[in-house]
């Protein structure tokens, strides 16, 4: 039995324990199982790739890193968007196992795959060819060399390494590799569009003062989470714009620009609350929803929405607010009257979930949902909700 007969046969199995069954003779075992739990992750990952036969993939560790399906499709749409059909060629500094690169690419006359490690140079090979990536010019060097080569281009693409020499995360940017703090002027100098994917952990702020030319702030969510954070650097002169994008199907996306940013705060809370998604909240434009969605905060600080009407395209949760009360041993008792279990959620307020759940001895769960919050007189309150 040949490596690819077995990897086929065995592909769908527990990997974990088919490493503890005997082998056929003349098989690479480590060989098989990386590429059986490569091809697992791909299915839910990057479930195209996955269809597609006889292509090679990494150890776990990059296959954890690489960008998904859906985050991969979303860079290529704003590549598409900001060049308008100008895409003579393309860099990725940073190929890694080349998703996103294999999205990107097409668009290009020629594309460029630059990476340092030269066993992923080697997949990239084999798989670009397989992925109908003909055009693809693979380079195996450091970034900051092949930056020096690579000659004017309509894109640089680059994933800055998160990891140090010891494989320990890093999330300050001057800490990653390549140290694009550094190298910012020499990226735009050879790009009309750089675009740099970075930690969703990153101090957006903190970046905005270390990056020059930054005209786009792209937080991108799925499934309630911050996956990626990507800024858009050119040296045309705009506005910066706030991309809040959370990926659903259809693929919900607020922009926001600078400046915009100015809350109108409610005397009291409406018949609908409103939690802004994951992406809003990180990129801090929380306040501009009241402008666009005609909605109000309970408090400056408390980024909770409300209004009397519903608003059933809110980029958030929705919830009907059923009842308030204060923190008195009377009003708990008559807000939580036979309830057992709770969503609870804390927003601007003096204890964690932990407590309050212990405090109102709640199980978690259930169809109520309860907020915890500051009100715009900094009154304490406890609203309890349905959702929408």
């Amino acid at each position: 039995m040949t490596n690819a007969e077995f990897i086929l046969q065995h592909r769908t199995e527990d990997v974990r324990k088919l490493a503890l069954r005997k082998m056929p003779e003349g098989l690479d075992a480590p060989f098989c199982l990386q590429q059986i739990e490569g091809w697992q992750l791909a299915r839910k990952k990057i479930p195209q790739w996955a269809a597609t036969d006889g292509l090679l993939y990494p150890v776990r560790l990059s296959m954890e890193q690489c960008s998904s399906q859906q985050t991969a499709l979303y860079k290529r749409s704003v590549v598409e968007r900001l060049l308008q059909g100008s895409t003579d060629r393309m860099a990725d500094l940073t190929g890694g196992f080349g998703i996103d690169f294999s999205y990107i690419a097409p668009l290009f006359r020629e594309s460029v795959y630059i990476e340092q490690q030269e066993q992923l140079c080697q997949i990239a090979r084999h798989n670009f060819t397989r992925l109908g990536l003909t055009h693809a010019r693979i380079l195996n060097a450091r970034s900051e060399e092949a930056l020096k080569d690579i000659g004017n281009t309509s894109l640089i693409y680059a994933d800055p390494a998160r990891r140090d020499s010891a494989g320990r995360k890093v999330v300050l940017l001057q800490d990653c590799q390549p140290d694009v703090v550094a190298l910012q002027d020499e990226l735009t100098a050879h790009a009309r569009v750089v675009i740099l994917k970075l930690s969703p952990m990153l101090d957006i702020q903190q970046a905005l003062r270390q990056l020059h030319h930054v005209r786009e702030v792209h937080v991108v969510s799925a499934d309630g989470e911050c996956k990626e954070l990507l800024l858009v650097l050119h040296r045309k002169e705009e506005p910066l714009r706030y991309h809040c994008v959370n990926i659903t199907d259809p693929v919900q996306e607020i922009i926001v620009e600078e400046g915009t940013f100015r809350p109108v705060i409610c005397q009291q809370e409406g018949t609908y609350l409103y939690e802004p998604n994951a992406s809003i909240l990180k990129a801090g434009v929380q306040d501009a929803l009241c402008n666009i969605y005609k909605v109000q905060k309970l408090h400056p600080f408390s980024h909770l929405f409300t209004s009397d009407h519903l608003i059933g395209d809110f980029p958030g949760r929705r919830f009907r607010v059923l009842a308030r009360s204060d923190f008195s041993r009377r009003g708990l008792g008559e807000l939580l009257a036979g309830i057992r279990q709770a969503n609870i959620t804390v927003r601007n307020f003096p204890a964690t979930v932990q407590e309050l759940r212990k405090k109102l001895k709640l199980s978690d769960g259930g169809g109520v949902y309860l907020f915890a919050t500051t009100m715009q007189d900094e009154s304490h309150t406890l609203l309890k909700c349905e959702k929408c």
